[in-house]
């Protein structure tokens, strides 16, 4: 169980494994990345219980709340404190009245793993529903990309000690990483980047993000509800996500490694968006 908030990893002792003679060696200590329940707690009641690495998370309250569609601005949310509760944490929101009571008006109950995207949804048509078109952007030249992915490596402190978080970078149009963030579930480590930009009052066209996980569509739409018009991925997408993009507007450029990458969707253009300036 984490002491503190800002507590990403514990350790464990370990022994080398060999497929020839199994456990060999001497005993040694690991770090391990830290999965916790966090619950989410909106006017005194409970609203979601997500998987996560206990560090910024009022950066996730925000951004979480954000991409949810329960609130539309930072002044929204009024306060976020950070319980530690049993073996998890516990987050208790304080929403603007008028929030509060759309909230309440159309609530439901997420459970949901470090992995899960879809917990809780009870009307498959609210997937047909996308965010607002995105405004045109600034296309992200294929130098920028290049530069952030060579950055990456050393901006992931916690992936580099435990080898088990996904990491969402939010990037300048000229390939700097502005912030990172690290979780042990891919869509929490993007809402992490989005709160963190959004409550600084960062603009979605005035970069992009990198992910570092595969491109599912639910990180499509996290993108798009930024406004970011970018999403470059280390992984590949999958269909629904190249669905989503179309729809929304966003460039998906994926399979990104050193010596270039894949653009999959262009936003609505012939020359792939992300890509050529």
């Amino acid at each position: 169980m984490p002491s503190s908030e800002g507590n990403p990893a514990v350790t464990a002792d370990a022994r080398s494994f060999s497929y020839h003679a199994g456990a060999v060696g001497p005993t040694f200590t690991r770090a391990i990345a830290i999965e916790a329940p966090i619950e989410l707690v909106i006017g005194g009641s409970p609203f979601a219980v997500m998987m996560a690495t206990p560090t910024e998370l009022e950066d996730f309250a925000y951004g979480f709340l954000f991409t949810e569609g329960i609130v539309e601005r930072p002044g929204d949310i009024r306060s976020v404190d950070t319980v530690e509760s049993g073996f998890g944490w516990r987050l208790d929101i304080a929403l603007s009245g008028e929030k509060l009571k759309t909230h309440f008006a159309r609530r439901r109950a997420i459970s949901g793993r470090s992995g899960c995207g879809l917990c809780g949804v009870d009307d498959l048509q609210r997937l047909q529903a996308p965010p607002r078109s995105l405004p045109s952007a600034t296309p992200v030249r294929p130098e920028a990309i290049g530069a952030a992915l060579a950055a990456l490596e050393f901006r992931q402190p916690l992936n580099a000690l435990t080898r088990a978080v996904h990491g969402a970078a939010w990037c300048s149009l000229d390939g700097r990483i502005a912030l990172i963030r690290e979780d042990v579930g891919r869509h929490n480590a993007l809402d992490k980047a989005i709160g963190a930009v959004w409550r600084a009052g960062g603009d979605g066209r005035a970069g992009f993000f990198l992910i570092t996980s595969r491109c599912s569509f639910e990180m499509v739409a996290k993108a798009a509800i930024f406004g970011a018009g970018t999403l470059v991925s280390l992984s590949a997408p999958t269909s629904l996500a190249l669905e989503r993009a179309r729809t929304f507007g966003v460039a998906v450029i994926a399979v990104a490694r050193a010596d270039g990458a894949i653009a999959f969707t262009d936003g609505g253009a012939e020359t792939p968006r992300g890509l050529i300036a």
